[in-house]
């Protein structure tokens, strides 16, 4: 019996990839590169530390230590005023209807994302309240694919990694809830997803009946 849900923020919840993709596009520009789409597939679920090496690396670009820091402050900036005008109707179709059936059985919730600023896109969208526990790259050493995002979130909630479910939309997140020892449900298209035991549409998709295996 699966006891407890651990929830990734962008591409589950919500849609916030593509706020992440205009700032790091207009960070890109800066050092002469077009960031497109594909590039920013690669990005998902990657820290923004190594978002920016990715980046970097693809505009064949240096940074001293002190402009990688800047640059990565500046981007969040821009990111953030794009949050600034989030509300529910960013919310992701079956969000709202997946938290109340979670809530109706008292099954434990968390967060487990790699975005610094899980709160406050939480705050925006009427969510803080619904999760037992928070983790985001604030709270940890290693991100995705590395699994302690996960564990962490496990051991916030108080349940074992082995009864627990991950929800998430990218391969890095499903390989970080497969190293963690636990099921991964994949939110989206299972070909980009091979790895998930399971993939869905969507958190409204998800069957209850899953709980038992």
């Amino acid at each position: 019996m699966k006891k407890g849900f651990i929830l990734d923020l962008d591409g589950v919840i919500c849609d916030t990839a593509k706020f992440h993709y205009e700032a790091w596009k207009r960070l890109a520009a800066e050092y002469n590169y077009n960031l497109t789409e594909v590039d920013n597939e690669a990005l998902k679920g990657v820290s923004r530390n190594d978002s920016l090496k990715f980046i970097l690396k693809q505009a064949n670009h240096s940074l001293s230590e002190e402009q990688f820091q800047s640059d990565l402050v500046r981007k969040n900036q821009w990111y953030l005023e794009l949050v600034e005008q989030m509300d529910q109707s960013y919310l992701l179709e079956g969000v709202l209807d997946f938290f109340a059936k979670a809530k109706s059985i008292n099954m434990p919730l968390a967060l487990g994302s790699a975005s610094k600023n899980a709160q406050l896109v939480l705050e925006k969208l009427g969510l803080l309240n619904q999760f037992d526990a928070i983790v985001d790259a604030n709270l940890v050493t290693n991100g995705k694919p590395h699994p302690e995002t996960f564990l962490k979130a496990a051991e916030l909630i108080n349940i074992p990694p082995n009864e627990c479910i991950v929800f998430e939309d990218s391969a890095s997140g499903v390989q970080a809830a497969i190293s963690g020892n636990m099921m991964a449900i994949g939110i989206g298209n299972p070909s980009d997803l091979p790895q998930a035991n399971i993939c869905i549409p969507n958190l409204g998709q998800f069957d209850f009946t899953t709980l038992t295996l």
